[in-house]
């Protein structure tokens, strides 16, 4: 007679690492959705009357968003104790750095067309451009160590202090937006009000 206990326990980890194996590639395709949709406007006309303007824009929002959402997970890890979810971080942040490439290529490349002294001035005189670059800079480090290759390099305890540069990166993103605008300071509200229930979810995961 087949035991339906011991088939039942040995399923549910294959059921388990199933999901974890498809989980990866449908949220790579979720994450491509945004610039996808973008493409699609873009060729369909449907950027408004500044499309350049529309297209950093749309990329910066949706860098930020990645930013947020990479460190959304270790709270919903701590929050659900749903662990295979932490098996995406390190493709949400890569993803967020992609966007935010994206988007300082699309201030250099559309907004400026490579007018390099223009952008540097941008960056000495506009402060939120400033804040930006270096937001973009830090990152950039983050994303050029994320491989197993480099942790095993700078040891696990030195990366874990280098990679703890997206909270700043995360902030002085914020503060980015908010200082691009002139009014209706509503998305980037949210932003920081996110932002800090994140931060303040870790803190109390690290004191309680």
């Amino acid at each position: 007679m087949t035991d339906t206990t011991d088939n039942a326990g040995a399923s549910e980890p294959r059921s388990k690492a199933t999901k974890a194996r498809w989980l990866k590639p449908v949220v790579f395709l979720l994450c491509l959705a945004p610039l996808a949709w973008l493409a699609v406007r873009a060729v369909s006309g449907g950027l408004g009357a500044n499309p350049i303007e529309a297209i950093t824009r749309d990329l910066g929002d949706w860098a930020l968003r990645f930013i947020l959402i990479a460190l959304a997970v270790t709270p919903i890890r701590v929050l659900t104790g749903w662990n295979t979810i932490g098996r995406l971080r390190r493709m949400l942040g890569l993803f967020a750095f992609f966007y935010v490439f994206l988007h300082l290529s699309s201030y250099i490349g559309l907004d400026q067309f490579f007018y390099w002294s223009g952008i540097l001035q941008d960056i000495i005189k506009r402060i939120y451009i400033t804040l930006g670059v270096a937001a973009v800079l830090m990152l950039a480090l983050l994303a050029a160590t994320s491989t197993d290759k480099m942790v095993k390099r700078l040891g696990g305890k030195r990366w874990r202090r280098l990679h703890r540069l997206v909270y700043p990166a995360a902030v002085l993103g914020v503060i980015h937006f908010f200082m691009m605008l002139k009014a209706d300071y509503t998305e980037p509200t949210i932003y920081a009000v996110i932002l800090a229930s994140l931060f303040g979810i870790r803190i109390y995961k690290k004191w309680a």
